[in-house]
């Protein structure tokens, strides 16, 4: 049921923050780790324990943890460069288009973002900063049950555009997909790597996958920084193996935050709602109106579109506990509340949007108007998808061409330049009782 709220107890509720230590874990996923492990053990110690095998064991614990949890066997994770690019042969002509536009705008709006180095002679010699890509970035792809081909484009493409040179593609087996095909990964999947120029693809997920593109394996070599969304697993994987390799952030489930006035249709604010609603029972679908008549109205087009969808489980749960309506005072309540919460996808489903844009400062992405629904965004319109989620808008930004860069500072100071501010140095030095740093200044006095 999708509930109507006001204000005060919308941010008890649906708009209150946690935490990602606060979740509390549902006990079907501990008693799975039990019968795993043959204790009850923390998702986190799971995690753990997974990783050291994968650094100690290489390949004999990915297929270990392959057959434990994915339920496949596999004498090797390499994909066939030749089965990747046969791929795009294999699709229908409208799947085919349809990736190639995306990898098209997705390509084109990335273009757009300045990496540039610079370089200054107004400090005495030369000072500046390299723009460098990272060399090698692998990209968690989740696949085990529904291919997520627009997760390809959306992290590759921006590596490609940035200069990476070598891009990793790990995505776990698909066993439904291998009974009807003999493949382990979906062709979807496999065309969107050849259309983003991904050469590399490995057949492994889950933690396992995190722990092998950090490390590195016999069949899988290491990578500098490691990007994507995965479950509960990858999550914790990614945060434990931050500082052997970079990671790109730790990403909760989905949310999208609608503000809507008495202009919008109902029909298709309620579609936007069940378009994240379905991904996740932990997804979050929030409308935010002062119009009572248009969240009624909202109310039972949700109910009686959600009877025709096949995910209408999923999207029962997510609105029960993590979706809602809450009637505000005006729309300036509205946005107040939107900052404060700081959703990964903002729709304005209002009928001036741009009167609001400048008052929004927490958000991943602000979708205009309601022909820039948020579902375009998730495959095609040009930004990358990958957004913050869990109220960490309010510091960090979308994925973009900078995450697959880094900046390397330049000091060449000239003769004169550096003798003149050694004294200062020595002072710094010596007031931080550094006496062989004031020293090494000293010498160049």
């Amino acid at each position: 049921m999708f509930k109507i709220y006001s204000p005060q107890v919308a941010q008890q509720t649906i708009l209150k923050r946690q935490s990602p230590d606060e979740n509390i874990v549902p006990d079907a996923i501990l008693e799975r780790i039990e019968k795993l492990f043959g204790e009850r053990i923390s998702p986190e110690t799971a995690v753990s324990r997974i990783l050291h095998e994968v650094r100690s064991l290489g390949d004999i614990a990915l297929k270990k943890w392959t057959e434990k949890l994915d339920l496949t066997h596999l004498n090797s994770f390499n994909v066939p460069e030749e089965d990747i690019e046969n791929a795009i042969s294999d699709l229908p002509k409208e799947q085919i288009a349809a990736l190639e536009e995306s990898v098209r705008r997705v390509e084109a709006f990335h273009r757009h973002q300045p990496l540039i180095s610079w370089m200054t002679n107004d400090l005495g010699g030369t000072l500046g900063q390299y723009i460098r890509p990272i060399r090698r970035v692998g990209l968690y792809v989740p696949g085990g049950t529904a291919p997520l081909p627009s997760s390809v484009i959306m992290s590759a493409i921006p590596a490609k555009v940035a200069g990476v040179q070598d891009v990793v593609v790990v995505t776990p087996p698909n066993p439904e997909y291998y009974h009807q095909t003999g493949k382990h990964v979906p062709e979807i999947i496999l065309a969107a790597c050849a259309l983003s120029g991904v050469k590399e693809v490995y057949t492994v997920g889950g933690a396992q996958a995190i722990g092998a593109m950090a490390f590195g394996t016999e069949s899988i070599r290491s990578v500098d920084k490691i990007f994507g969304p995965g479950n509960l697993f990858v999550t914790l994987a990614k945060r434990q193996v931050f500082g052997t390799v970079g990671i790109d952030g730790l990403f909760g489930p989905t949310e999208t935050m609608v503000i809507a006035d008495d202009s919008a249709k109902p029909a298709w604010v309620a579609a936007d709602l069940l378009a994240q609603a379905e991904h996740d029972v932990l997804a979050s679908a929030i409308l935010l109106t002062p119009s009572q008549a248009l969240a009624e109205s909202v109310q039972k087009e949700i109910s009686f579109q959600t009877e025709s969808l096949p995910r209408k489980n999923i999207i029962g749960i997510s609105l029960e506990n993590r979706s809602g309506a809450v009637i505000v005072n005006n729309l300036e309540e509205a946005i107040d509340l939107s900052n404060n919460y700081g959703p990964e996808h903002l729709c304005l489903a209002v009928s001036d949007p741009w009167s609001l844009v400048n008052k929004i400062y927490n958000a991943g992405g602000i979708f205009l108007g309601e022909h820039s629904f948020e579902v375009l965004g998730d495959y095609i319109a040009g930004p990358s998808h990958v957004m913050p989620t869990g109220g960490t808008a309010r510091f960090s930004s979308p994925l973009n061409v900078w995450d697959f860069v880094h900046i390397i500072n330049l000091i060449a100071l000239d003769t004169q330049t550096g003798s003149r501010i050694s004294a200062h140095a020595a002072q710094f030095a010596r007031a931080e009782s550094l006496e062989a740093h004031a020293r090494s200044a000293d010498k160049r006095l």
